[in-house]
């Protein structure tokens, strides 16, 4: 079996429940992952929309999950937090511009040959340059939102 990311609440190709965005409770999605690579002594996740206005724009991020993992349940911060691009340490669920369309919403999980040892708030440049060196596979699962009210 491949590197695989699937969620309770998400489907691949399929659109994101309310409760996930900012039109809704705006709660993280519970994810799981299995068969991470031979190696894998950690996990990382990033949740980013690539259709933004201004480039990709980043909703979460969660560094060091311990190798022993293979979920993330709703609102369950394991790990390290980064900031998003809402400025906060912390899930921002999809909030596309009112009249934008359809945003894609890729939910990735690394793994990790080592930790990336960030520090609570790091930034998504800290993120992509301390990944570079230490991932071993990625999977992702790939949903839609758009803001129709």
């Amino acid at each position: 079996m491949a590197f695989s990311v699937t969620s309770a609440a998400l489907a691949d190709g399929q659109l994101v429940p309310e409760v996930h965005t900012c039109d809704g409770e705006d709660l993280s999605p519970p994810l799981a992952w299995a068969d991470p690579p031979r190696g894998t002594r950690a996990f990382a996740l990033v949740v980013d929309d690539p259709d933004a206005p201004g480039g990709v724009f980043t909703h979460w991020m969660l560094a060091d999950i311990p190798e022993a993992t293979r979920a993330v349940e709703r609102d369950e911060p394991l790990g390290v937090l980064g900031t998003n691009d809402f400025g906060k340490a912390a899930w921002g669920g999809p909030c596309p511009p009112r009249g934008h369309g359809r945003h894609r919403y890729r939910f990735q999980v690394h793994a990790l040959s080592r930790p990336l040892r960030l520090k609570r708030g790091f930034s998504r440049r800290q993120f992509d340059a301390a990944l570079a060196d230490a991932l071993l596979a990625s999977a992702m699962l790939t949903a839609y939102y758009e803001r129709n009210r």
